[in-house]
């Protein structure tokens, strides 16, 4: 029996296979960092928050990461998200490609000779870790010069606000109005006393006493008494909102693992 030939699919003709269009989903970095930002957050309201967005979108892209990936990534419920076990592989490994990404651009920033970061800091600090994560990232990639602004707390984001920092390490609060603000630790505070008649004259004086966070070092004849009915004092990185700089994410990245320890 004589069977005619098998046709080939129009799309795969001899001749013709540089019209092929292959049709997959785009995973985007920015639809990952979404993603990144709602799985830590475990809440679309304060994940859009912290992305400077509205909600409705930010829930499309998810919906739409979902879809394209074939798999069900966050459960969602009154009370907030959860991971599934898909969400929390695709967590893992976002974080480690948006790493990888941001390094791309830090690398390529420095080959081409403007790897300069700014950061300014409070000069009379008494948090010697504030000079850490500037320490360390002097030592991750290779050209990228650091350099140290100091101010004082009548400038609290430290020159950001006149443009002299391209970031700053500082203590809230104060006028976040444009900034973007990432808490890096949040440190209980007392009051620096030479000792408790000192207080009780303060008081009894309507006079000042001078605050500080606990856990720091100060001179012998000073002591620091908890104050448990204040807010805590909160380390934070502040940088203009909007500002894509490689070189600022790639800091508060090792900022953040700095202040950890």
């Amino acid at each position: 029996m004589n069977l005619p030939p098998l046709a080939r699919p129009a799309a795969y003709r001899l001749g013709e296979l540089d019209t092929v269009r292959v049709s997959s989903p785009v995973m985007e970095l920015r639809t990952l960092r979404y993603f990144v930002a709602v799985a830590e957050e475990l809440h679309f309201g304060r994940a859009a928050a912290r992305l400077h967005m509205s909600q409705p979108p930010l829930s499309r892209a998810i919906k739409q990461l979902e879809t394209d990936l074939g798999a069900l990534l966050l459960r969602r419920s009154a009370a907030g998200v959860t991971l599934t076990p898909a969400g929390a592989t695709l967590l893992n490994e976002a974080r480690t490609l948006l790493d990888q990404a941001d390094q791309v651009r830090v690398r390529v920033a420095a080959a081409a000779g403007a790897a300069v970061l700014t950061v300014g800091m409070l000069g009379d600090s008494t948090d010697r870790g504030a000079t850490r994560p500037a320490a360390v990232y002097r030592r991750q990639p290779p050209g990228i010069e650091v350099r140290i602004r100091e101010t004082d707390l009548t400038d609290p984001t430290c020159g950001l606000r006149a443009g002299l920092v391209d970031i700053a390490l500082t203590r809230a609060p104060f006028d976040e109005t444009g900034l973007t603000v990432h808490d890096l630790r949040a440190d209980p505070v007392g009051a620096v006393l030479r000792g408790v008649q000192e207080c009780v004259q303060a008081v009894l004086w309507n006079g000042t006493v001078g605050m500080a966070p606990l856990g720091h070092d100060l001179p012998g004849e000073l002591a620091v008494v908890p104050l448990t009915d204040m807010a805590p004092s909160r380390v934070v990185a502040a940088w203009n909102e909007g500002d894509t700089n490689p070189l600022i994410r790639s800091f508060v990245q090792i900022a953040t693992a700095a202040y950890r320890h």
